[in-house]
């Protein structure tokens, strides 16, 4: 079958991996000049089954009034006259029940185990070297109402097979010395042992390469405008390629397009309820490699993400719900260097770090979209979110099940549109 992927991002580079394994005939459409360049190029790095708490919960209602008006706020929404923003925020708060909560953290988690566990044997059979680092996720905690609210979800995250568990600080500082400044700050912990963490563009363009030495074909520089259809089929999708407009055709198309993804969705009479969340990292040269960080940390009171990544230190984190605009707000990004220098002022200098935006694809339930849509032959990969890294492997072999007619091994509410 002749498959066209649109999107080489780090999921729409997996699928068509995944799918090219399957023995189909894999095109790759991507507007930029390589894989990974947009929301993979500089996340946080984490794969982290242990992050699966969905932003809609119970506490998250009062949490996004009290950060209203804070700029420098781990969530935060910025009203728009913009009909998308206010229909996402509704299916949101609607998510936000013990119920729903408890439900979609347990499909985050399934998907996550999966996909950790094809990720380690794709790297172990295709020996690939992306600055991985398999010492497990630290989540630690300075603010005791934050520590108590992680109780919980650590607890449901156990039943559900992820191996969280609630350490003292002790213990936390003995895994990872370079906490020991903060050791009187710390209240406690918890630490997921399988989770890793590496760098997404890394991996993602070296996946690129030994796909096309595979045979997949990856057409860069060329713009996606829209589809032909069909009836109940997508008949083609047109292209811009060296400036030059005409229509790519297949068997089959995937679409994997992030947070431009219900945008051209909208074109096919599909209605995909995923919205950008502006993330910000920043990516700082390693000062002294005895008190910078080893562990992947998690800072849940800031909502910040730190990773490893050989002589380089990445934290990220925050979301801003504000449209598609990719402007950096040099507050956001002093908040990230002022907590992470207070915590480590050792570790890396701090003054000269690079700052990046990306947006990240979130839907209100933090599940994505994984299947066939309405359209026959049409299949969805996309809305994972802050996740994309961790999901993106075992979302894309799940996807080359479902387009063979197989049943994935995965339990999971794969849902389309």
């Amino acid at each position: 079958m002749q498959i066209l992927v649109l999107g080489a991002g780090v999921v729409g580079t997996t699928s068509a991996w995944y799918l090219r394994q399957a023995g189909h005939e894999v095109t790759v459409v991507e507007r930029q000049s390589r894989a990974a360049l947009e929301t993979s190029f500089a996340n946080g790095g984490q794969i982290s089954v242990s992050h699966a708490t969905p932003w809609a919960n119970p506490s998250a209602p009062l949490k996004l009034m009290a950060w209203l008006g804070k700029p420098d706020a781990p969530l935060r929404f910025r009203p728009r006259l913009d009909p998308a923003q206010w229909g996402w925020g509704a299916r949101f708060l609607r998510e936000c029940t013990s119920r729903r909560a408890r439900y979609n953290l347990h499909q985050l988690v399934t998907l996550g185990t999966y996909s950790r566990e094809r990720l380690q044997s794709l790297r172990e059979d295709l020996a690939l070297d992306y600055d991985q680092v398999t010492r497990g996720i630290l989540h630690f905690y300075t603010d005791p109402a934050e520590f108590e609210r992680a109780q919980l979800p650590a607890s449901q995250m156990r039943a559900f097979g992820c191996a969280r568990e609630v350490i003292d600080a002790d213990r936390a500082v003995a895994l990872e010395p370079a906490l020991a400044g903060a050791r009187d700050r710390l209240v406690g912990a918890t630490y997921t042992a399988d989770d890793e963490s590496g760098d997404a563009r890394k991996f993602t363009q070296a996946l690129a390469q030994k796909a096309a030495d595979a045979g997949v074909r990856f057409l860069y520089d060329t713009e996606i405008v829209g589809f032909e259809q069909r009836r109940d089929d997508v008949a083609g999708v047109r292209v811009i390629e060296n400036g030059v407009h005409h229509t790519l055709r297949a068997d089959s198309y995937v679409l994997s397009l992030g947070s431009f993804s219900p945008l051209l969705a909208r074109q096919l009479g599909l209605k995909l309820s995923i919205y950008p969340a502006k993330g910000y990292s920043i990516t700082v040269p390693v000062r002294s490699p005895e008190r910078a960080y080893k562990v992947s940390l998690t800072d849940d009171q800031y909502k910040l993400v730190y990773s490893r990544l050989g002589d380089r230190l990445r934290i990220a984190g925050t979301a801003e719900l504000n449209g598609y605009g990719r402007d950096l707000d040099l507050r956001r990004c002093q908040a990230i260097v002022s907590r992470v220098s207070d915590l480590m002022p050792e570790a890396g200098h701090w003054d000269q770090a690079r700052f990046w935006t990306g947006l990240r694809p979130t839907t209100p339930s933090n599940l994505p979209y994984i299947g066939r849509s309405r359209l026959r032959n049409l299949f969805l990969n996309t809305g994972h979110g802050t996740l994309g890294w961790t999901h993106a492997c075992g979302s894309a072999a799940a996807l080359a099940d479902i387009v063979a007619g197989r049943q994935p091994d995965l339990d999971f509410a794969f849902t389309a549109a």
